[in-house]
């Protein structure tokens, strides 16, 4: 999307150049290549993107002065496989060889930095590497991450992993790790990554000779809109001035005498014939007067850039552990609201994520233990590579971000629910599994299920899943019965939720028996331990009618909580921590945002802006409420009508208080809120406000990524204040003060804010629309009609108790057991568990599939021998990644370094023969693996703690270690 760059870097603007000679000035070419936004990925393939490789390839062979970078691989994989030649792909690889063809990042897509998962950043980065180096043995060591909305730390500190040179200062992404993963970072001047388009001497854009691309069939004449005036005697020298004097202006920005010019924009060099043909003089004639202008130009990749820089040798400012969010563009365009844009496609994303990583895992195990097994190996890797492909597509920054136009946005949804649905295919193989059966539709007496725990830990979950009978009791694989509790779903009349608890090991299933009745129970053995539980209704409140409240007080007790409901509000009124023993008042009801939509009226909000004219208004005039008391959870069921004599609510939470669970497991912290909003009204924005006793300044705490916490106090702006003092949930929020924390954790991604003491809203919707002309001839306008129903955990507990909890729990939330109805139980017994100690999370355990050998020198060998398509996938390494949770200093225990022995922790999974650490990505034998160091104001040692030759790994706080592993083969 080529609205903007990262220019919220523009308060680093250098005044110390340190300049002499001539200003050296590396014209890069490039083309910026949305996975999406407003086309399709296949109406783009069609207009132009094929045709950027296809005649980029054929101008870089005509003259080999002339050089291009590529960045985002999906459209070169798509180009690679279905459009280029035999005489193409010759030509690509000569390129690469030459260093004239670049691979700049690598990922599959230029991810968003705002609103993606950790995990998904991760797989993204993964995939495109994996084909690079697979197909090309080339590993990229540069950044140019150029169009997301804002920049996040955790981004260099994965680019770093990555084995990645550069992103002009120095940035450390986290404070524990430090210099062991500060990076050098350049940042866009005000003219982006594009090249300036105001030709003083004509009416025509500049720079731009093959014009703008034309959807959704390229003219067949080869005359595109917009062409620039070509190069001629006559506009030769013009165009030279121009060019040196933007060189000129971008030179001010930077501290040493090289200027980073990039030439291109978005969708260009369809045509590099025209392109190339107009430069190639302009460049000549540049050089040829360089005394004049005191400029010299030379086609450049980026790595050429960057390395002139490096041996330059200054010393370089260092940034500390901070981020560049929110953005904004003008006072009145903070780009905010993308953080809660498209909520249904967020949800979709990160669900198909964690379908993904528990689908891996167990296809991980059954390779190992049964490697000629029943299901088919080729079969199940291309489901799990579909479903890898549809994760990544959607993390582009105008995909997960919901700023795209609705056909791209169901372009995501349906690859990434099919997708899904192969994986279920998968899933249900590899339980060894015939026939599925819906819960909705089951009317047998007796269901079988398996119950698989994805995560590295033991632990205990209360799974719920709507069946159509009135009783049911449960039965483990021991025969024994479990606890359980049924009652009637608040969805729908004629179906019922039963909740079972189940403990379950790391990485470990079970299976359970599910007997149902058509009669209620009383009491007595055939009961079993599951408990009838049911609706206790409360006389409906209006706010008209709030004139004293807090009288009429509800506890609702669990053994870590007091929660106490206002019957004269139907409204939260406290919770009172029971470790702890201090109460604090907390309340939680929906408020909304009426925006503007007419650009004549003032700021608007759309799908990227969040444009507030006012402060929010109450969303309700009436509030339902219902409470369902059980053994194993209590509901507390609001419902929020937007006026008194509504029949249908407008928005609703549930709660769910686990009972009967110890105080210290995570289980009895937790509640479990889950909401229900939409269709809303045009042109509002609703949020969840929780409102405490907490004197927390107005300052909140916000994950990156779901991998570090972030400060963000309260900015007192002139203009725009709230918006701009939104920011992005991936997995955690929280407000404190000098004795608690209450912490919201989410299984997608929201906007949140604290716009007053105490306050922790959370932007759960959005329904737009506008007039400007520039969204209205997009189709940008989120006229999202959708009803969501996202949910968050809420922990209330002090400072010493909370941070042992969130970070497990947001992971807990995250990936959550899966659970699959079957039609038999065979009589294997489950495989012992994997468990990593409590600070460390095993992040990816997967059959990747590569083709290559871990040694360099012997892979490139062997792409010089290997005939196009004679690969065949390695089904026998696996690719595993463990990640330490916690900060320097978070806690006294957890924060500490953890030494675990990789044989012993996988010994279950199977024999561990070789362990061999990698890159992030698994390009780079770590051994190997050398990163520029640049000379800093604060310059400390890089350090970590290799692998010793016993299986014994030493992991730091935030510490990623990836491994090859090989298993001996059962």
């Amino acid at each position: 999307m080529g609205l903007i760059t990262l220019a919220l870097f523009m308060f680093f603007t250098c005044s110390y150049a340190e300049r002499n000679g001539p200003i050296q000035t590396f014209v890069i070419p490039h083309s910026h290549m949305d996975v999406g936004w407003v086309y399709t990925i296949q109406e783009s393939m069609h207009a132009y993107a094929g045709n950027v490789y296809t005649s980029v390839t054929e101008e870089l062979t005509r003259n080999k002065q002339r050089k291009f970078i590529a960045v985002e691989q999906e459209f070169f994989r798509l180009w690679w496989d279905s459009v280029a030649t035999d005489k193409h792909r010759q030509q690509v690889r000569q390129l690469l060889k030459e260093g004239r063809l670049e691979f700049i990042i690598g990922g599959q897509v230029m991810q968003d930095e705002a609103v993606t998962d950790l995990d998904d950043d991760i797989l993204q980065l993964t995939e495109g590497h994996g084909f690079l180096y697979e197909t090309f043995g080339v590993r990229p060591r540069f950044s140019w991450h150029v169009d997301p909305f804002g920049a996040s730390a955790t981004t260099p500190v994965l680019f770093a992993l990555a084995g990645f040179h550069a992103l002009q200062f120095t940035l450390l992404g986290s404070p524990s790790l430090r210099e062991q993963q500060e990076i050098f970072t350049h940042t866009m001047d005000q003219f982006s990554y594009c090249t300036p388009s105001n030709l003083p001497f004509s009416n025509s854009s500049g720079f731009y000779w093959n014009g703008v691309a034309v959807f959704p069939d390229p003219p067949k004449n080869g005359v595109y809109p917009n062409m620039s005036l070509p190069v001629t005697k006559e506009t030769l020298r013009p165009y030279a001035e121009t060019m040196v004097r933007n060189i000129q202006q971008r030179a001010a920005w930077f501290r040493t005498n090289h200027v980073l010019w990039p030439w291109g924009c978005d969708k260009q060099f369809y045509n590099s014939s025209v392109q190339f043909a107009n430069m190639d003089p302009l460049v000549n004639y540049i050089n040829q007067n360089s005394k004049e202008f005191g400029v010299t130009v030379q086609y450049a990749t980026l790595s050429e850039y960057f390395q002139a820089v490096h041996q330059t040798n200054l010393t370089w400012e260092v940034r500390g552990n901070e981020d560049f969010l929110p953005y904004s563009s003008e006072p009145f365009q903070a780009w905010t609201g993308f953080f809660t844009s498209r909520n249904v496609l967020k949800g979709v994303a990160r669900k198909a994520s964690s379908k993904l990583k528990a689908a891996e895992t167990l296809f991980t195990q059954y390779r190992v233990s049964y490697p000629d097994g029943p299901v088919p190996k080729e079969e199940a890797l291309q489901k799990l590579k579909a479903l890898r492909w549809a994760v990544s597509e959607v993390q582009h920054h105008d995909g997960i971000t919901g700023t795209e136009s609705p056909k791209v946005a169901n372009m995501y949804m349906e690859h990434l629910t099919q997708a899904m649905m192969g994986v279920d295919e998968l899933l249900a193989a590899l339980f060894i599994l015939t026939v599925l059966y819906s819960w909705g539709l089951n009317y047998y007496l007796e269901q079988h299920i398996v119950v698989y725990n994805p995560l590295a830990w033991n632990t205990t979950a209360v799974i719920n899943v709507t069946v159509t009978f009135p009783m049911a009791t449960v039965f483990d694989d021991q025969g024994q019965p479990v606890p359980a509790q049924i009652q009637g779903s608040a969805e729908s009349n004629t179906t019922y939720d039963l909740f079972i608890v189940v403990d379950l090991g790391g990485l470990q299933h079970r299976k359970y028996l599910v007997r149902f009745s058509e009669k209620p129970c009383e009491e007595g053995p055939e009961c079993g331990l599951t408990h009838q539980a049911w609706v206790v209704p409360f006389e409906r409140q209006n706010v008209s009618k709030w004139l004293k409240t807090g009288r009429r007080l509800l506890p609702v007790l669990n053994e870590c909580y007091k929660i106490k409901l206002d019957q004269d509000t139907n409204l939260l009124h406290s919770i009172t921590d029971r470790q702890a023993m201090r109460t604090v008042t907390v309340s939680q009801d929906f408020w909304e945002y009426q925006v503007n939509g007419d650009v004549s009226a003032g700021p608007i909000s759309d799908n990227y802006v969040f444009s507030a004219n006012s402060s929010a208004v109450r969303a309700y005039k009436a509030i339902g409420l219902e409470i369902v008391p059980g053994k194993v959870i209590t509901e507390i069921r609001q419902y929020f009508y937007r006026e008194e004599t509504d029949e249908v609510y407008s928005f609703s939470v549930t709660t769910r208080v686990p009972q009967g669970f110890p105080r210290g497991r995570p289980l009895c912290h937790r509640l479990e809120q889950s909401y229900s909003l939409g269709p809303l009204a045009v042109n509002t924005e609703v949020v969840l406000r929780t409102r405490t006793g907490l004197k927390n300044n107005r300052t909140l705490f916000t994950d990156d990524n779901g991998y570090q916490m972030m400060k963000r106090p309260y900015r007192p702006f002139v203009d725009n204040i709230i918006a701009r003092n939104y920011y992005p949930m991936v997995r955690t929020a929280y407000i404190e003060d000098d004795s608690s924390r209450l912490v919201l954790l989410s299984e997608r991604a929201h906007g949140v804010s604290s716009q007053a003491e105490g306050e922790l809203e959370v932007m759960l919707h959005r329904r737009l629309w506008n007039n400007q002309l520039w969204n209205l001839g997009y189709n940008l306008t989120l006229n999202d009609s959708s009803v969501v129903r996202p949910s968050l955990w809420m922990t209330l507990g002090s400072l010493a108790a909370t941070p042992s909890l969130h970070q497990r729990e947001a992971l807990e939330l995250q990936h959550r057991p899966v659970v699959m109805p079957i039609d038999r139980l065979s009589g294997e017994t489950p495989l012992r568990p994997v468990v990593l100690p409590d600070n460390l999370h095993l992040l990816t355990l997967c059959v990747p599939g590569w083709a290559y050998s871990s040694n360099h020198t012997l892979h490139l060998r062997s792409i010089g021998k290997r005939d196009t398509g004679t690969t065949q996938p390695d089904y026998n390494r696996v690719l595993m990644r463990i990640m330490h949770l916690y900060e320097t200093g978070v806690d006294p225990v957890l924060s500490q370094p953890v030494t675990i022995n990789i044989k012993e922790v996988l010994q279950s999974v199977g024999e561990v023969r070789v362990l061999e650490e990698r890159s992030l990505t698994g390009t780079w034998d770590i051994s190997d693996l050398r990163r520029w160091e640049w000379k800093t104001s604060e310059r400390g040692q890089r350090s970590s703690v290799g692998t010793g030759g016993d299986f014994n790994v030493t992991i730091l706080p935030k510490e990623i270690r990836t491994f090859f592993v090989s298993f001996k083969l059962k």
